[in-house]
């Protein structure tokens, strides 16, 4: 069997677990492959019932303690049962697993693996793994078990024994890196790493693995990056762009100044627009440093010179946020542009009115999501695009943006805080901007670090400041074994919540799982303030702008990542009112503390992300994963900071000893870097 070979080759892949696997990018054996754990069950020694901590996925050993129990609650089937050990007892429950009242010993001693929550009544043990008789865990004890990405209609075990398989059938795979790098670099060779990142025999085997891929996927991206700033070089600006007073009148009327930076960063933009060739620049820049208002100008200055530009936001919510306030202010002061939104939601009604809008010139900034690249979109005259990191755009984008029209100018705007000195290897095909200063108006977060005694006290705090008319966000941890998880952890925190606070004040519920329009209505009644408190998951983070909410209650704080959690913070703060940000942790761990203690310390992002880069070690692999808008593969730009820069130097230095990747030892590289481009795998990285 080859890498090319349908997965439905595999024994026991049938039609049903195809389409599974086709959800999740995967349709040949070499996509199986390549199919990476999104992390790792480590199987610890079981500990007593008063070790438990909260947030952590422990082992725990004890006696069955009366009976199996099966209730309901909100259309939930939920199973309970209790176990004693000599320090104490705990409750376990599984949601939607009833048929366990018949499977679960009666009695004796049983070992069980799962997260400790804390529910109203306590501590308890959430939908663990099962191990009876007690002695089959020992089989799994101090090993490494893969977790990888799932969707509906596929389990990890599903793809453990396709992988298995897969392995066995494959054989010997061809590695892209050439010896001399693998050897200069002492890394692993591509079998080795495979079988060591799937199935490690132990901790040493996986990190080797591990480095192995990241440097890889490091290498083919930085070699991605080369050649699009090369394409970008011999692109010449085509429009004819001049200032245009009625932006300088604009900047001097709003009602407050920019700042030095906002008006330095704007001054090369206009440099770039004016000048010989088609731009392309990172704006990078803290949460709440005002880089929006600076892309707004760069969009008035084209649609004013009788161009179009087009901004793209990640989410819906956001374009819709943009919309408004960039239609306010074309509105509010006089500035003769019409702005337009497309989405992927408007009806096909709506969505033609826009596209004729567009074409015809008649609307000059098109605000929206990816709809705006679609085929059907077509633009009369587009001279610049305004994205985030999360939409690169290579020349092909660029070119199929563009219709059969000029090649536009690119304007990436990033408030993911990343060190200069990595931002300049990533972003090494963009000239970088720097807005480095805050708006004067700005109030400092408050911060404090404390652990789950305090909660009660946290409580206390929002209840006062939504008398006081304010509104706050509390941010649930993720949990990612299962949609009912997730689902179940923000309901049930909510409902706590509300019956902690009381009727007199509304609380919300916002996650991942919910459809676009329900989670868009969800937003706007927030904003109205007809909910005074919005418990959410992480689908908060990107750019959400409610300027009267002054909280951010983040549980479980040591489960995300600096950069996660700065990120999160920069959704208060954003009005007149002081506001604050209440990390809080279950962890006992020193290092843990010393690491949230960088955000009690300082808003800095980029002082954030510079500390969190010393502290982090091999370890943190297993505990922490950064989320953010650098999504490689394997690859995490903090993590894994040295490899990034060795595979910067690696190259380098292929380039300058072979451009075009063209000798023997170097091109099967050469080929899956064209492959790669072909794709716009580059394109969507990041």
């Amino acid at each position: 069997m080859r890498e090319e070979s349908q997965v439905n080759e595999l024994k026991g892949v049938g039609a049903k677990t195809q389409e599974a696997f086709a959800k999740l990018g995967i349709v040949t054996i070499g996509d199986l492959l390549r199919h990476f754990p999104r992390e790792y069950d480590v199987y610890e020694d079981p500990v007593l019932l008063s070790e438990i901590e909260e947030g952590k996925i422990q082992t725990v050993t004890g006696a069955v303690y009366g009976r199996v129990q099966v209730s309901k609650n909100r259309n939930l089937q939920v199973t309970t049962l209790t176990i004693r050990d000599i320090t104490g007892a705990l409750r376990i429950i599984w949601f939607r697993m009833p048929y366990l009242r018949s499977t679960l010993p009666k009695s004796g001693v049983i070992t069980l693996r799962g997260r400790i929550v804390r529910k109203k009544q306590g501590l308890v043990m959430e939908h663990p793994e099962i191990f009876y008789p007690s002695a089959l865990y020992g089989q799994k004890q101090n090993t490494l078990q893969p977790v990888y990405p799932l969707t509906s209609g596929i389990t990890n075990n599903a793809i453990m024994k396709a992988m298995r398989q897969a392995f066995d059938l494959t054989g010997e795979k061809t590695d892209i890196l050439p010896e001399q790098i693998l050897s200069q670099y002492r890394l692993s060779g591509y079998n080795e790493a495979l079988r060591g990142i799937h199935f490690p025999k132990d901790k040493e085997e996986f990190y080797a693995a591990r480095e192995r891929m990241v440097f890889e996927e490091f290498l083919i991206f930085l070699l991605g990056i080369r050649k699009t700033k090369e394409e970008n070089q011999f692109m010449k600006n085509q429009f004819l762009i001049k200032t245009q007073p009625m932006v300088g009148d604009f900047i001097k009327a709003l009602p407050y100044e920019l700042t030095h930076a906002q008006k330095r960063v704007y001054q090369q933009i206009q440099e770039d627009l004016f000048g010989e060739k088609v731009m392309a620049r990172l704006i990078q820049g803290d949460v709440g440093s005002g880089k929006t208002i600076v892309a707004l100008l760069a969009l008035m200055l084209v649609g004013l010179n009788g161009y179009q530009g087009a901004l793209m936001a990640p989410t819906e919510v956001l374009a819709n946020q943009h919309y408004l306030s960039i239609s306010r202010m074309l509105h509010e002061y006089h500035i003769p542009l019409t702005a337009a939104l497309l989405t992927g939601s408007m009806t096909a009604r709506k969505k033609r009115e826009v596209y004729e809008r567009i074409a015809s010139g008649e609307s000059q900034i098109i605000i929206g999501t990816h709809a705006l690249i679609q085929e059907k979109a077509s633009y009369r005259n587009l001279a610049l695009v305004v994205t985030d990191e999360q939409h690169r755009f290579g020349v092909k984008q660029r070119e199929m943006l563009a219709g059969k029209g000029n090649t536009p100018h690119i304007l990436v705007m990033s408030a993911t805080p990343i060190p200069r000195s990595l931002a300049v290897i990533l972003y090494g095909d963009l000239d970088i901007s720097v807005i480095d200063e805050l708006p004067a108006n700005r109030l400092p977060i408050k911060n404090c670090v404390v652990d789950t005694g305090y909660r009660k006290t946290a409580y206390e705090f929002m209840r006062k400041q939504v008398a006081e008319g304010r509104q706050c966000y509390v941010i649930c941890p993720m949990v990612e074994e299962s949609e009912t998880l997730e689902v179940e952890n923000v309901t049930d925190y909510a409902q706590m919540l509300q019956e902690e606070l009381g009727d007199e004040i509304t609380v919300g519920i916002l996650h991942g799982k919910m459809k676009q329009k329900q989670k868009d209505e969800i937003m706007e009644t927030f904003k109205k303030n007809e909910i005074q408190i919005l418990v959410s998951t992480t689908v908060i983070e990107v750019g959400i702008d409610v300027p009267n909410s002054t909280v951010m209650l983040i549980e479980n704080a040591e489960r995300f990542g600096l950069a996660q959690l700065h990120q999160l913070r920069g959704r208060v703060g954003r009005g007149k009112y002081q506001s604050y940000c209440i990390f809080m942790s279950s962890s006992k761990s020193k290092e843990t503390k010393q690491r949230l203690d960088i955000l009690n310390h300082s808003n800095d992002g980029f002082q954030i992300a510079s500390e969190d880069l010393k502290l982090r070690g091999p370890g943190d692999i297993f505990g922490i994963r950064q989320s953010g808008v650098m999504q490689f593969t394997m690859a995490d730009i903090y993590q894994d900071a040295g490899i990034l820069e060795r595979a910067s130097e690696a190259a380098r230095q292929l380039v300058q000893e072979d451009p075009e990747l063209t000798q023997s030892e170097n091109q099967r590289l050469g080929q899956y870097l064209e492959k790669f481009m072909q794709n716009k795998l580059l394109e969507t990285t990041l």
